[in-house]
């Protein structure tokens, strides 16, 4: 029953023109979809979302020298980092333990309507950062911690059309040599934390991989403040092809996964909603206690 919400919500979400899309051959098969009751992405509903005083700053240390190389996979483009020691780690937000940075890879559309995975009271952004991190401190692999419930930690970071970013752009300069699926070059020296935004307002929840094998393994950590990125550096994803060197070619656009159902889960927020700063924070029996 709930995979017949998730195709209503995902149509009714969605504009006209993305419900015509061809799907990946990611998603053609049925068994793409396990069943589970914590898949991702979800669609963010701000004002559900329930402020959590506990969350602490999310605390961010990538050392840029463990970065190793671009690898096109034939889904996406992924940096990948020397995750053999704790020199680029993430701690604190809503995680008990340290969890060292993997890899990062973006998600986008064919258009700037839409391209994100999670959206924010039903809006779309043009493209989504996911920086994936594995708890180190309790599995002894990236792969044994894919399996488990807190093995993973996703920082999400929402892309708008603006500015040229100047962190992306020594990124997107280097685009051009993976074009063709299993192409990877080397890419040493890059900072993620530049394509992290600055403001430290983020909302959490419990969910899944978006690609296979979908494991309901993430600690998803949703930056609220997008980073700004201009229309040449999309248009250079968008030139990345899914097919390999020499095949009919397929531009690798709209490489993300239809939204699914939030089932019985709490989206936490570090931050106060903007519909409760008013005289709602203040409880009337509060206000009665402070009378003379």
């Amino acid at each position: 029953q709930w995979c017949i919400q998730l195709e209503v919500l995902y149509h009714a979400l969605m504009p006209d023109s993305l419900n015509h899309l061809p799907v990946h051959p990611l998603w053609q098969s049925p068994l793409t979809i396990p069943g589970g009751t914590r898949q991702s992405p979800i669609n963010i509903q701000w004002r559900d979302s329930v402020y959590d005083p506990f969350l602490k700053p999310l605390k961010i240390s990538y050392d840029p020298t463990t970065c190793l190389h671009i690898w096109n996979n034939g889904y996406s483009f992924l940096v990948e980092f020397d995750d053999s020691t704790d020199r680029s780690i993430i701690d604190g937000g809503p995680l008990e333990n340290q969890y060292r940075l993997k890899q990062f890879h973006f998600h986008w559309g064919a258009m700037n309507d839409w391209g994100s995975e999670h959206t924010v009271d039903c809006k779309f952004y043009p493209a989504e950062l996911h920086l994936v991190h594995w708890n180190a401190v309790l599995y002894p692999t990236f792969e044994e911690a894919v399996m488990e419930g807190n093995g993973l930690a996703v920082i999400g970071v929402f892309l708008k059309l603006g500015a040229c970013h100047e962190g992306l752009q020594t990124l997107v300069d280097a685009l051009p040599a993976v074009k063709h699926k299993d192409t990877v070059i080397e890419f040493d020296v890059f900072d993620p934390s530049c394509l992290i935004p600055s403001c430290p307002d983020y909302w959490t929840y419990a969910g899944s991989l978006t690609t296979p094998p979908l494991t309901e393994s993430v600690t998803w950590i949703i930056k609220k403040q997008p980073i700004e990125v201009d229309e040449n550096q999309l248009e250079a994803f968008r030139m990345l092809l899914f097919t390999s060197d020499g095949e009919e070619e397929k531009r690798m656009v709209d490489n993300f996964r239809p939204l699914q159902p939030l089932m019985n889960r709490t989206v936490r927020s570090s931050f106060q909603s903007r519909h409760l700063l008013n005289a709602e924070v203040q409880p009337k029996d509060h206000a009665e206690q402070m009378r003379p």
